[in-house]
């Protein structure tokens, strides 16, 4: 089989793909001309991340396309339903990359209740000057133990990120339209093994109760979060969104935090990515990285693993 990863992969999933007789192409293909590179080269599978959008109109004039797969958990960027009725298999990978999302999660979280999303901009400038006042200025943190983890989606991102806040030693609450409850598996270095329960409950009793919210959801039509969400809200409370794009209300955002409707807000992905709008890159409260969550080495690795074994295992049975 010819494979195409526009978007690359790991030399792990590589080296599975090649040891199976299979021929990787790394070439990134110009969006536009993506369907006369796959017709020319006959690819029976493209591999995509974020940035290559495979709609129906590019599967229906590449008939060689037995597999689309997506390397991450969200396929906003696929026309998933309509591939499928078309007979081409389509799938992604679910697991990989919860892992690496869900440290990024508390990389905001600590970092802003420290304030080292400020500190680290200051100390360069005022460091050797104002060691005293920036002291003070920065005193004053919270710590995440016995504080409330409020979970928007619980997924396998979602799941994640509500062990590592149990390990963190705190309590967590979750909403998803879609999942009941469900038993989360806590494991430990040393091979020990705790199983914990999560019951959704409502979205208005996450927004109400708990101190820190984080989102795990894919993209919607409308905001999940808007100025009705932010005034349910604690004045003391911190937004992290590492999931999609479009699902907070930018503009009701910066409103909430000028407002003080709330304290703080992490962003890993925005409305207008590539090019973030400037009111949320230059705002003190808003910690920044630029859709980074499934970035780890190991995630990559995993994730170029788990969507090799998939393709392996469908070129099996078509």
């Amino acid at each position: 089989m010819k494979i195409l990863a526009n978007d690359g992969m790991s030399p792990a999933g590589i080296d599975l793909l090649t040891d199976a007789g299979m021929e990787v192409n790394l070439t990134h293909v110009a969006q536009e001309q993506l369907e006369n590179f796959i017709n020319q080269e006959g690819i029976d599978v493209l591999i995509v991340r974020s940035n290559t959008e495979v709609r129906t109109h590019l599967i229906d004039n590449c008939p060689s396309v037995k597999i689309v797969a997506r390397g991450g958990v969200g396929m906003d960027n696929i026309d998933v339903d309509d591939i499928r009725e078309a007979g081409v298999e389509v799938i992604n990978t679910p697991m990989a990359s919860s892992n690496s999302v869900a440290e990024l999660v508390f990389a905001h979280l600590m970092g802003l209740n420290r304030y080292l999303h400020e500190s680290n901009r200051s100390m360069p400038l005022e460091g050797d000057s104002s060691f005293k006042q920036l002291k003070k200025a920065y005193a004053g943190g919270r710590e995440l133990k016995g504080k409330t983890m409020g979970i928007l989606g619980l997924g396998q991102i979602g799941q994640a990120t509500a062990k590592m806040a149990y390990a963190m030693g705190m309590k967590v609450i979750a909403f998803d339209p879609y999942i009941s409850e469900v038993d989360i598996e806590l494991s430990f270095f040393d091979g020990q093994k705790v199983s914990v329960n999560i019951e959704s409950t409502d979205k208005e009793t996450v927004l109400k109760e708990a101190d820190f919210i984080s989102l795990h959801v894919p993209s919607q039509e409308d905001y999940l979060i808007g100025s009705a969400e932010f005034e349910m809200m604690k004045n003391n409370a911190i937004l992290i969104n590492a999931s999609r794009g479009g699902v907070v209300d930018e503009v009701a955002l910066i409103e909430a935090l000028n407002k003080d409707q709330i304290a703080f807000a992490g962003l890993d992905v925005f409305e207008n990515e590539p090019k973030p709008a400037v009111q949320i890159l230059m705002h003190p409260h808003i910690s920044l990285s630029p859709h980074i969550g499934a970035a780890t080495e190991e995630a990559q690795s995993r994730v170029g693993i788990e969507l090799a074994e998939k393709i392996i295992a469908i070129s099996k049975t078509i």
